[in-house]
Protein backbone atom coordinates (compact mmCIF):
# COMPACT_ATOMS: atom_id res chain seq x y z
CA UNK A 1 0.00 0.00 0.00
CA UNK A 2 1.32 3.88 -1.01
CA UNK A 3 2.88 5.91 2.05
CA UNK A 4 1.21 8.60 0.23
CA UNK A 5 -1.58 10.63 2.63
CA UNK A 6 -5.07 12.18 1.11
CA UNK A 7 -5.71 15.76 0.83
CA UNK A 8 -2.02 16.85 1.48
CA UNK A 9 -0.67 20.09 -0.03
CA UNK A 10 2.55 18.16 -1.48
CA UNK A 11 5.21 15.51 -0.57
CA UNK A 12 8.23 16.72 0.88
CA UNK A 13 11.77 15.06 0.04
CA UNK A 14 11.85 13.67 3.23
CA UNK A 15 14.05 9.94 3.30
CA UNK A 16 12.32 7.31 5.30
CA UNK A 17 15.03 6.25 8.18
CA UNK A 18 15.45 2.29 8.68
CA UNK A 19 14.25 2.82 12.10
CA UNK A 20 10.79 3.88 10.48
CA UNK A 21 11.21 1.33 8.22
CA UNK A 22 11.39 -1.86 10.72
CA UNK A 23 8.84 0.00 12.55
CA UNK A 24 5.88 0.11 9.87
CA UNK A 25 7.35 -3.41 9.23
CA UNK A 26 6.21 -4.64 12.18
CA UNK A 27 3.19 -2.92 13.07
CA UNK A 28 1.64 -3.50 9.46
CA UNK A 29 1.48 -7.35 9.89
CA UNK A 30 -2.38 -7.31 10.91
CA UNK A 31 -5.40 -8.51 8.70
CA UNK A 32 -7.60 -5.97 7.37
CA UNK A 33 -10.55 -5.64 5.17
CA UNK A 34 -8.57 -5.13 2.46
CA UNK A 35 -6.93 -8.78 1.38
CA UNK A 36 -3.93 -8.20 4.01
CA UNK A 37 -3.09 -11.52 5.81
CA UNK A 38 -2.43 -11.58 9.82
CA UNK A 39 1.36 -12.54 10.14
CA UNK A 40 1.37 -13.09 13.60
CA UNK A 41 -1.40 -15.41 13.93
CA UNK A 42 0.56 -18.20 15.47
CA UNK A 43 4.12 -20.01 16.09
CA UNK A 44 4.20 -20.93 12.41
CA UNK A 45 3.17 -17.79 10.45
CA UNK A 46 5.34 -15.63 13.20
CA UNK A 47 8.35 -17.67 12.47
CA UNK A 48 7.90 -17.33 8.52
CA UNK A 49 7.52 -13.61 8.90
CA UNK A 50 10.73 -13.24 10.74
CA UNK A 51 12.54 -15.85 8.24
CA UNK A 52 11.98 -12.83 5.35
CA UNK A 53 13.75 -9.87 7.59
CA UNK A 54 16.86 -9.84 8.49
CA UNK A 55 16.64 -6.59 10.12
CA UNK A 56 15.01 -8.63 13.16
CA UNK A 57 17.13 -11.42 13.09
CA UNK A 58 16.16 -13.73 10.46
CA UNK A 59 14.96 -17.33 11.08
CA UNK A 60 13.98 -17.91 14.57
CA UNK A 61 11.93 -20.74 16.97
CA UNK A 62 8.74 -19.22 17.42
CA UNK A 63 6.25 -20.41 19.83
CA UNK A 64 2.46 -19.57 19.81
CA UNK A 65 2.51 -17.65 22.91
CA UNK A 66 5.63 -15.85 21.11
CA UNK A 67 2.70 -15.01 18.40
CA UNK A 68 0.64 -13.09 20.83
CA UNK A 69 3.18 -11.33 22.88
CA UNK A 70 4.13 -9.95 19.27
CA UNK A 71 0.26 -9.26 18.21
CA UNK A 72 -0.10 -7.53 21.97
CA UNK A 73 3.35 -5.20 21.30
CA UNK A 74 2.07 -4.54 17.78
CA UNK A 75 -1.58 -3.49 18.73
CA UNK A 76 -0.36 -0.62 21.53
CA UNK A 77 2.01 0.29 18.87
CA UNK A 78 -0.65 0.90 16.42
CA UNK A 79 -2.85 2.87 19.29
CA UNK A 80 -0.21 5.05 19.46
CA UNK A 81 -0.24 5.73 15.92
CA UNK A 82 -3.60 6.15 15.35
CA UNK A 83 -2.86 8.73 18.49
CA UNK A 84 -0.62 10.70 15.94
CA UNK A 85 -2.79 10.76 13.15
CA UNK A 86 -5.82 12.64 16.04
CA UNK A 87 -7.73 9.42 15.90
CA UNK A 88 -10.58 10.18 19.19
CA UNK A 89 -11.51 6.19 19.68
CA UNK A 90 -7.73 5.56 20.25
CA UNK A 91 -7.46 8.61 23.06
CA UNK A 92 -7.89 8.51 26.40
CA UNK A 93 -8.12 5.23 28.44
CA UNK A 94 -6.96 3.17 25.08
CA UNK A 95 -4.21 4.99 24.81
CA UNK A 96 -2.92 4.68 28.78
CA UNK A 97 -3.55 0.98 28.05
CA UNK A 98 -1.40 0.84 25.16
CA UNK A 99 1.41 3.04 26.96
CA UNK A 100 0.94 1.06 30.03
CA UNK A 101 1.92 -1.98 27.89
CA UNK A 102 4.91 -0.33 26.10
CA UNK A 103 6.52 0.56 29.53
CA UNK A 104 5.93 -3.76 30.84
CA UNK A 105 7.37 -4.40 27.82
CA UNK A 106 10.32 -1.93 27.99
CA UNK A 107 11.07 -3.47 31.26
CA UNK A 108 11.22 -7.18 29.77
CA UNK A 109 13.21 -6.71 26.63
CA UNK A 110 15.98 -3.92 28.39
CA UNK A 111 18.20 -2.48 25.67
CA UNK A 112 21.56 -1.80 25.43
CA UNK A 113 23.52 1.12 23.84
CA UNK A 114 26.80 0.32 21.36
CA UNK A 115 29.12 3.12 21.44
CA UNK A 116 31.81 3.87 18.64
CA UNK A 117 33.56 6.90 17.42
CA UNK A 118 31.04 7.49 14.89
CA UNK A 119 27.96 7.77 17.53
CA UNK A 120 25.63 5.70 19.60
CA UNK A 121 23.25 2.80 18.95
CA UNK A 122 20.61 0.91 20.68
CA UNK A 123 20.42 -2.35 20.26
CA UNK A 124 18.81 -5.79 21.94
CA UNK A 125 21.35 -7.97 23.79
CA UNK A 126 18.86 -10.98 23.85
CA UNK A 127 18.73 -14.11 21.21
CA UNK A 128 15.83 -15.56 19.44
CA UNK A 129 12.42 -14.05 19.99
CA UNK A 130 13.54 -11.75 22.79
CA UNK A 131 15.68 -9.92 20.33
CA UNK A 132 13.36 -9.29 17.93
CA UNK A 133 11.54 -7.50 20.76
CA UNK A 134 14.18 -5.25 21.51
CA UNK A 135 14.87 -4.42 17.85
CA UNK A 136 11.45 -2.88 17.50
CA UNK A 137 11.92 -0.94 20.74
CA UNK A 138 15.20 0.28 20.07
CA UNK A 139 13.60 1.22 17.05
CA UNK A 140 10.61 3.34 18.03
CA UNK A 141 12.80 4.76 20.93
CA UNK A 142 15.85 5.96 18.43
CA UNK A 143 13.04 7.37 16.01
CA UNK A 144 11.35 8.90 18.62
CA UNK A 145 14.15 10.94 19.98
CA UNK A 146 13.86 12.68 16.80
CA UNK A 147 12.10 15.73 16.12
CA UNK A 148 9.70 13.92 13.62
CA UNK A 149 8.54 10.98 15.96
CA UNK A 150 4.88 12.17 15.14
CA UNK A 151 5.34 11.41 11.40
CA UNK A 152 4.98 7.51 12.13
CA UNK A 153 1.34 7.35 12.13
CA UNK A 154 -1.80 5.17 11.27
CA UNK A 155 -4.61 4.77 9.00
CA UNK A 156 -7.22 6.89 10.67
CA UNK A 157 -9.97 5.08 7.78
CA UNK A 158 -11.39 1.43 9.64
CA UNK A 159 -10.62 -1.26 9.65
CA UNK A 160 -7.38 -0.57 7.35
CA UNK A 161 -4.77 1.22 10.15
CA UNK A 162 -1.59 0.69 8.20
CA UNK A 163 1.06 2.21 9.67
CA UNK A 164 3.04 4.87 7.42
CA UNK A 165 5.57 7.66 7.74
CA UNK A 166 3.90 11.05 7.09
CA UNK A 167 6.11 13.26 4.62
CA UNK A 168 3.58 15.63 4.01
CA UNK A 169 5.57 19.23 4.75
CA UNK A 170 3.04 20.49 7.38
CA UNK A 171 2.35 17.22 8.68
CA UNK A 172 -0.84 16.57 8.51
CA UNK A 173 -1.45 13.60 6.38
CA UNK A 174 -4.12 11.09 8.35
CA UNK A 175 -4.56 8.17 5.83
CA UNK A 176 -1.97 5.90 3.70
CA UNK A 177 -3.83 6.65 0.58
CA UNK A 178 -5.40 9.01 -1.78
CA UNK A 179 -8.07 5.64 -1.67
CA UNK A 180 -8.56 5.84 1.87
CA UNK A 181 -9.29 9.67 2.33
CA UNK A 182 -11.73 9.11 -0.39
CA UNK A 183 -13.29 6.27 1.25
CA UNK A 184 -13.63 8.34 4.36
CA UNK A 185 -14.83 11.39 2.57
CA UNK A 186 -17.45 9.47 0.71
CA UNK A 187 -18.68 7.92 3.90
CA UNK A 188 -18.96 11.07 5.88
CA UNK A 189 -21.10 12.96 2.51
CA UNK A 190 -23.18 9.58 2.81
CA UNK A 191 -23.54 9.98 6.57
CA UNK A 192 -24.89 13.80 5.92
CA UNK A 193 -27.41 12.46 3.13
CA UNK A 194 -28.80 10.24 5.54
CA UNK A 195 -29.25 12.82 7.99
CA UNK A 196 -30.68 15.56 6.00
CA UNK A 197 -33.20 13.35 5.18
CA UNK A 198 -34.23 11.69 8.54
CA UNK A 199 -32.92 8.22 7.59
CA UNK A 200 -31.42 6.36 10.70
CA UNK A 201 -27.50 6.62 10.86
CA UNK A 202 -24.83 3.45 10.63
CA UNK A 203 -23.43 2.22 14.03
Amino acid sequence: MSSATAGSPGLSPRAVPPTVEAVLAFVNTRADGSGRREMFGDGAAFAAWLAERDEFGGETVVTDADAAVARELRDALVTLLLAHSGDEESLGEPLLRAERHLRRVGELYPLAAAVTADGVELTSPQAGVPRVFGTVLAAVTTFAQSGDWGRIKACRNPPCHFGFFDRTRNGAGLYCSTGCGSQVSMRKHRRRQRQGSGAPSEA
